[in-house]
């Protein structure tokens, strides 16, 4: 448990609205700067705490030395973590071990714990959390934003999630409320209500003059959502039309009626297209009967791409999110499963090899040459299943242009297969002599291409068919194929027309 000093509510909120304003957001070599400052504060007192230890029993400065050198590096640790922008102290918590974490998440101020819990990963955030009693929880998430707390919800204890709510007004609790009740990936989830709105029947001249009397805009406002008397959205008001118009026309007149719309079921990786496509900076949430409920912005975005991201390349290794420094078994525990399916594939296409011991024994030169033909079949499935799998992502691949996107993928693994195979016939004939053994070699090639082409595309494809992530597990597949189709194509080919 950590002693920490209880702002009462009204001050958290100022402090928060105007300490984050004066933060400075560090550039990327400057963060890595802070991080290695961190580290040698914490080395240092590793090293302290050492040689206190090791003296002899009885000396009773070693302690009181310890003590003030601990004391005066937590002085300079905190001063600058409470300089640091939220993103950047997340950035350190992630980068540091267990307990070097635990140490410095100590010394963060309590009013910033709320806003650092939802800038660091998942599992940097669940082992915080796990080592906050039920008060400090309250007092870190009492003060958040509706989608902020729901963000954090599901990994807070129900008591936290039940206490915070009780503190929450009708309006929000209801936010809250509908935010949770939205399926992870859902645009439902990632939308906030932070957001300005105004009717259609006054004049820009009032549209200014109501945000003049606004503390802020909301972060990212690019447009003001124009809505009816039923609250119904009915359009949108660019703020650089806003600037540049003559404040006496009405706001009917010059607003776009035909503005994107999200709908807070639809898939958030389908809003992120729909961003990147659009290059949009917000977009408005309606539900099923038009009203105005939320909105999502291209933080919201963002965040949505990136997880997606390291979600695909962790997924293409057969891994899923973890603590860099989590202790080995649990490691172990993520790893092996497909390290061991690994190990099976590979032990079937060494098998595969086996059953041509006779045609390895008397042309002992195919040993060499068949990692060659296995290899290029793998690099080249990995290049179409690494385009496939990105495609599928952002939508591009639907039923109507599946065939002729297989039918292009196979053209160019015919070609490329020609090609490398001319040059790898070549290459065999050069170290052989026997031209034979090159038309082997190309024959293979080409053939293992085509083969790691169709796996390229048949497991993602397969896979989201069955609502799966086309990306776990694929590459272990594709190399399954490759090495075992590869092996048994030039061996199987060398047998038939060499012996």
């Amino acid at each position: 448990m950590r002693t920490r000093f209880a702002f009462p509510r009204a001050m958290v909120e100022s402090v928060h609205t105007h300490k984050s304003l004066e933060r400075n957001r560090l550039e990327p070599e400057d963060a890595q700067e802070a991080l290695e400052h961190v580290q040698e504060l914490l080395r240092r007192q590793h090293l302290v705490a050492d040689l206190v230890h090791r003296q002899e029993v009885g000396d009773s400065r070693g302690p009181l030395v310890e003590a003030l050198v601990h004391r005066q590096h937590d002085a300079e640790l905190s001063a600058l973590l409470d300089d640091l922008h939220s993103a950047d102290v997340a950035f350190i918590l992630e980068s540091l071990p267990k307990d070097d974490r635990q140490s410095i998440w100590q010394l963060v101020r309590a009013d910033r714990d709320g806003e650092i819990l939802l800038e660091v990963a998942d599992w940097v955030r669940e082992s915080l959390i796990s080592t906050m009693d039920q008060q400090e929880l309250v007092a870190a998430t009492e003060n958040l934003e509706a989608d902020e707390l729901a963000d954090l919800a599901p990994d807070l204890p129900p008591e936290v999630v039940a206490e915070v709510q009780k503190g929450l007004t009708d309006e929000e609790r209801a936010r809250l409320t509908a935010v949770m009740s939205y399926p992870e990936d859902s645009v439902g989830a990632i939308m906030d209500f932070e957001m300005v709105r105004v009717r259609n029947d006054v004049t820009l001249e009032v549209v200014l003059r109501y945000l003049r009397r606004l503390q802020e805009l909301p972060d990212h406002t690019d447009q003001i959502f124009i809505v009816d008397r039923q609250e119904k959205l009915i359009g949108g008001l660019p703020i650089n039309r806003l600037l540049v118009t003559d404040p006496e026309r009405q706001v009917t007149d010059v607003m776009d009626t035909e503005i994107l719309t999200l709908a807070p079921l639809d898939e958030a990786d389908e809003a992120a297209a729909a961003f990147e496509r659009y290059d949009l900076v917000s977009a408005p949430v309606v539900d099923a009967v038009g009203r105005l409920i939320g909105r999502v912005t291209v933080n919201d975005v963002v965040d949505v791409i990136r997880e997606a991201s390291d979600e695909q390349a962790l997924s293409k290794a057969g891994l899923g999110e973890e603590d860099i420094f989590a202790p080995v078994s649990q490691a172990i525990r993520n790893r092996a499963p497909w390290l061991l399916v690994n190990l099976c594939t590979a032990a079937i296409a060494s098998f595969v090899a086996s059953r041509f011991e006779d045609t390895v024994g008397h042309i002992v030169i195919l040993a060499f040459l068949m990692s060659i033909v296995a290899g290029i079949g793998g690099n080249s499935g990995n290049q179409t299943m690494t385009l496939i799998i990105r495609a599928l992502a952002v939508g591009r691949i639907n039923s109507a242009n599946v065939s002729k996107l297989v039918r292009r993928e196979l053209q160019i693994a015919l070609v490329v297969g020609i090609g490398g195979g001319l040059v790898a016939a070549l290459f065999a004939w050069a170290i052989s002599g026997r031209y034979s053994l090159g038309l082997v070699m190309m024959s293979a090639m080409v053939l293992n291409l085509l083969v790691g082409a169709s796996i390229g595309m048949l497991v993602p494809l397969t896979r989201t068919r069955f609502g799966k992530d086309p990306a776990i597990g694929s590459s272990v597949l594709l190399t399954f194929a490759t090495d075992t189709m590869g092996f048994f194509i030039f061996l199987g080919l060398a047998t038939v027309f060499l012996l």
